[in-house]
């Protein structure tokens, strides 16, 4: 049997591998709320980074107030801010007109994305409220979910923990995905199942180095076609959203019912949910591209098919272990650190 290693069942692999080592004698406790974040980008009208931008987070029910200088990205980063308050954002920089955000509420676990920072030269106007586009809020997120790590090391990218998000653009949606394929964990991973692999003596490469190399060759392209067809070229063309949308509220039920519902249904760009015909094809293709380079033995459309049942259940498993487990483990995920 040929198994095609993909983004998700890596992480999957790699996850139960650390638990294994580090769960004995870990106890799970019920949190308290946990605090929310903002993060956003200072730049001018014409998108120029405006580093060294004085920003101020203020709120009038907890008379909360702090300031912080952009770094040379642009970027700023507040924390710990209380969940269900109000808050409003100003920004200000030598040559340019104070910009000052609408006012917005803070959820438990919230990372508030404030983009569209574009402060006007001086001059121009007295004074201006931005608003942040579909676009910029979305690249902004796909900048968090990039640092988003279980045990802060294992890429932990396609998951969605706003329930505000917006929709990726083709160009994020490869961006993520070129991302996912050349993390360093991913190469980590693809050796060890090799090995597993070379234990077994499957696929029929044989055995020793070449063998072993064989088998890692396979099994990085089968990820990085099943990633960049399932994952990028299919959500761009069929404009659908390669990412898993976590839930967290609700009845076990219910939350199970989502968390499976994955493998086969998806968030379109519009919004609504549809078939998850972006996964399945890329299970498909990607098997499909591998006879081109598996041995005679290892090949034919009974194991594309059988492999593509393989990865929806390994994205079932995938949706149950981000709802209920994996939340808990994830750095950045739900709170931002500078």
């Amino acid at each position: 049997m040929r198994l095609l290693i993909s983004r998700k069942s890596l992480c999957i692999l790699v996850f139960f591998a650390s638990v294994a080592l580090m769960a004995a004698g870990q106890q799970s406790t019920s949190a308290p709320l946990q605090p929310g974040s903002i993060s956003g980008t200072v730049t001018d009208v014409n998108d120029g980074i405006i580093p060294g931008a004085t920003i101020t987070i203020q709120s009038s029910l907890t008379e909360d107030k702090r300031t912080t200088i952009s770094g040379d990205n642009g970027s700023y980063t507040f924390d710990d801010l209380r969940p269900g308050a109000t808050y409003q954002v100003t920004i200000s920089a030598a040559g340019f007109v104070t910009w000052t955000s609408s006012i917005f509420t803070v959820d438990p676990d919230q990372i508030h994305v404030l983009a569209g920072s574009k402060l006007q030269p001086a001059g121009e106007a007295a004074s201006v409220t931005v608003y942040a586009s579909s676009e910029e809020v979305a690249a902004e997120q796909v900048k968090i979910e990039e640092r988003q790590r279980v045990f802060g090391f294992i890429p932990n990218f396609y998951v969605v923990y706003d329930h505000d998000a917006v929709p990726l653009s083709a160009k994020l949606k490869f961006k993520l995905a070129l991302k996912a394929s050349t993390d360093p964990v991913i190469f980590a991973a693809v050796a060890f199942t090799a090995a597993i692999h070379q234990a077994g003596d499957t696929p029929d490469f044989g055995q020793g180095a070449e063998g072993y190399g064989q088998r890692v060759g396979a099994l990085y392209a089968n990820g990085v076609d099943d990633i960049m067809i399932g994952e990028a070229i299919l959500p761009s063309i069929l404009h659908q959203d390669p990412r898993y949308f976590y839930q967290g509220t609700g009845s076990k039920r219910s939350r199970t019912f989502h968390a499976l519902a994955n493998a086969f249904i998806c968030k379109g760009d519009n919004g609504k949910w549809e078939p998850n015909y972006s996964n399945v094809g890329g299970d498909l293709a990607a098997g499909a591209i591998s006879n081109l380079y598996y041995p005679r033995a290892n090949r034919g459309a009974g194991i594309v098919f059988e492999n593509a049942l393989i990865a929806a259940g390994g994205r079932m498993a995938n949706g149950l272990v981000q709802e209920f487990i994996l939340r808990r483990f994830t750095s950045n995920a739900g709170r931002r650190t500078p």
